[in-house]
């Protein structure tokens, strides 16, 4: 049960950030060529596969209960800004994220920018590098936590490596910013995830014994989905009261 939700956890919140980063990457490839935007992709997964190799193995080293206490306050701090987020935009007091008005900012921004005549693009290089190592630092934040604190690193990589084929393939085969996916529904699951798991790591490591041992990870997830939904439903009710939401979920 645990291993289903920690590939699903990884896998989602990857596949989220991966969108975000893809948007910036296409933007730079299509004004200004794909050379120099690839291969600050390749650089920037290079130092993320580093910082997964260099500290994974390191917090093995941890005892288990501090590191569930620490990873487990870290991942609920976590969640809940993901949660938080998601539930503003799902109640209409937040505006909804648009990938295809970042994609026309973007090539609006790469279109104005200067251009170096030969070698390395290096604006289109800094930014996709940038893009996709920001991007990439909480994948590998979650990666690290969730595989280190189960001793399962190997299957929170795939899952993360798992979202960036898909992700990288649709891409590449489109050629356009994968507006039709459904980010808030992902990013509420992500945040119901992460605050899930930091709920039930960080109980474990402060010496609770959960009912029913990994079985809670699903009351503590419906309880949690159950809260969020009454707090969205609660917070449109003023929003429709005052004025119409625009835009649609």
């Amino acid at each position: 049960m645990t291993g289903v939700l920690l590939f699903l956890g990884a896998f989602l919140a990857s596949a989220v950030e991966m969108v975000e980063a893809l948007t910036i990457v296409l933007a730079l490839g299509v004004v200004r060529g794909w050379r120099s935007p690839l291969l600050g992709v390749g650089a920037a997964v290079l130092a993320l596969a580093a910082i997964v190799a260099a500290l994974g193995p390191a917090l093995s080293l941890v005892p288990i209960d501090a590191l569930r206490l620490v990873v487990g306050a870290l991942l609920l701090c976590f969640g809940l800004q993901w949660l938080r987020k998601a539930m503003l935009r799902a109640s209409g007091l937040k505006p909804l994220h648009d990938e295809d008005e970042v994609f026309q900012e973007q090539r609006a921004e790469a279109a104005a920018a200067g251009r170096a005549h030969t070698g390395v693009d290096w604006y289109s290089f800094t930014l996709s590098f940038k893009g996709v190592l920001l991007e990439g630092l909480e994948v590998a934040f979650i990666v690290i936590t969730f595989g280190s604190t189960q001793g399962r690193l190997g299957l929170a990589v795939a899952a993360a490596a798992t979202a960036l084929v898909i992700v990288a393939a649709t891409g590449a085969l489109l050629r356009a910013p994968l507006t039709r996916v459904p980010e808030n529904a992902i990013k509420f699951a992500v945040g119901l995830l992460l605050t899930t798991f930091g709920i039930f790591w960080g109980g474990e490591g402060a010496g609770v014994d959960w009912p029913g041992g990994d079985v809670a990870l699903l009351w503590l997830l419906a309880f949690m989905a159950v809260l969020s939904y009454a707090l969205v439903r609660a917070l449109r009710r003023p929003a429709i009261g005052a004025r119409p939401l625009g835009g649609g979920a």
